[in-house]
């Protein structure tokens, strides 16, 4: 969980993440372009890059090759494994 926990300390793979959530299956040149249209983030292709490599080793993330091309895809897994351990309780219903 702690791979999980460092990937969304960041703004940036928190706006991937938003995006994936979104609409699935988007490229590296997607992601980039919507990272720098949308949302004003000015990184390089490589930095985004790195920021799915994280995305993918904390499990947010899974990808699919064909081709040449590369397709990122939200995984909810993770995040549901921290809600199932820490369970949402809401003020009142204690």
């Amino acid at each position: 969980m702690a791979d999980v926990f460092r990937a969304l300390d960041d703004e940036t793979r928190r706006l991937i993440l938003d995006e994936l959530a979104v609409s699935d299956g988007k490229t590296l040149f997607e992601i980039c372009s919507l990272m720098a249209g949308k949302h004003g983030v000015g990184s390089t292709r490589q930095a985004i890059s790195q920021h799915l490599a994280v995305l993918e080793s904390a499990g947010l993330i899974t990808t699919e090759r064909r081709g040449r091309s590369k397709f990122h895809y939200f995984d909810s897994e993770p995040l549901a494994a921290i809600i199932r351990r820490w369970p949402i309780v809401e003020k009142g219903n204690q």
